[in-house]
């Protein structure tokens, strides 16, 4: 058999865990579609990438059965998010309170409302959440308390049960992260990248650019969540390296995708002019994100944000995780969103042609793999 050689891009989302627990993700899926398919998949440990560690890790996945070898390599900012990641719950209240207000200016909420309803949700549960929250904690047992005890003491013990139960509790409603994510955007939105990442950004478009003329049978750039945003920018200046043409071989992939958190944004001006920019471009975008994800933007065309015409051949699926999953393995995405934000990465109980491993390790093309999944009624 011959081979099938694959490289695969991959930028992922705000989250400073970064490399080895992705690396560790992928194996750990590479082995549950291991089982499913019969197939023997081989991956390598981490190694820097060629343009350094603290642009990329690179690591090989080999599957000996289908006769495939992908070069897999893991764009990395998560140092950078490391820099902005609110740690300090008093600092984590001010600033997204101030992040809420700017969103609440330049935010085209009724046009995102149009598009998703379950973004908007998502969107505006955190900071109301994170007040009637610790309140409710503290009300509820000062007031019954004031029947037996002082109100000064009952008071005391509600602040004492609310500052011991609140924080675990919003966590578990993943609180705390929506409001760094959000606030993170906010500011992204309104001033932009900054020259330290716009400088990573750079060096992501040079890697992939110096890999598309190599002899792969196809390579693939694959963005997730927040990296879907970024991901514009870095397909922006791509083509500008290549002159304007990317190979048939290209195809960019978004998952679980996010743009009109910024694309939405009135005064985020400079990613309107990254999303117009590539409207008259034309290459290959897959998008996979589901409608039961409170945070994607499922069925929704990044490219149609700013201009009614495109020139990318765009897909836009649902992966249809239920069709996949036993129902008490099903991350339906209410329960528990966070954990659903992560399913495109995964590989379900049964085999779906677009799950992550399916698409980066598997034999089929990424238009192969669109096509079979369409024909599952």
């Amino acid at each position: 058999m011959e081979k099938f050689k694959r490289k695969v891009f991959y930028l992922g989302g705000f989250d400073p865990r970064g490399v080895r627990f992705y690396h560790q993700l992928y194996r750990e899926q590479a082995a549950r579609y291991a089982a499913l398919t019969s197939e023997a998949i081989d991956m390598s440990g981490r190694q820097a990438g060629p343009a350094g560690a603290v642009v990329s890790a690179r690591w090989t996945v080999g599957n000996a059965t289908a006769g495939v070898e992908t070069d897999y390599e893991y764009l990395r900012w998560e140092d950078l998010i490391g820099k902005v990641w609110i740690r300090n719950p008093l600092s984590l209240a001010v600033r997204s309170a101030g992040a809420y207000a700017g969103h609440a200016r330049h935010m085209d909420f009724l046009r995102m409302r149009r598009l998703r309803k379950g973004p908007v949700i998502t969107i505006l549960y955190p900071p109301l959440l994170a007040i009637l929250i610790p309140l409710l904690l503290a009300l509820v047992p000062a007031l019954i308390l004031s029947l037996l005890i002082p109100w000064w003491a009952a008071a005391l013990v509600g602040v004492g049960v609310s500052a011991s139960l609140s924080g675990r509790i919003l966590a578990k409603l993943v609180v705390p992260w929506l409001l760094r994510f959000m606030t993170y955007h906010g500011a992204l939105a309104a001033n932009g990248p900054g020259a330290a990442l716009d400088a990573r950004i750079d060096a992501f478009a040079r890697r992939i650019a110096a890999e598309l003329d190599d002899d792969w049978d196809e390579v693939q750039f694959v963005t997730h969540s927040a990296g879907t945003i970024l991901g514009m920018r870095v397909l922006r200046r791509l083509i500008a390296l290549r002159g304007g043409a990317l190979p048939e071989r290209f195809v960019m992939l978004g998952l679980g995708q996010v743009v009109p958190v910024i694309g939405l944004r009135r005064d985020a001006r400079w990613y309107h002019d990254d999303l117009r920019a590539l409207t008259d471009q034309p290459f290959r975008y897959v998008d996979i994100s589901s409608p039961p994800d409170g945070a994607a933007y499922y069925n929704v065309n990044p490219f149609r944000l700013v201009a009614d015409q495109h020139a990318a051949r765009v897909d836009m699926l649902s992966p249809r995780f239920h069709l996949f999953y036993e129902p008490q393995n099903y991350h339906g995405g209410w329960s528990d969103k966070y954990e659903a934000h992560f399913d495109y990465l995964r590989v379900g109980d049964r085999l779906s042609p677009i799950d992550f491993i399916s698409l980066t390790a598997g034999r089929r093309t990424v238009d192969d793999a669109v096509a079979t999944f369409r024909t599952i009624p």
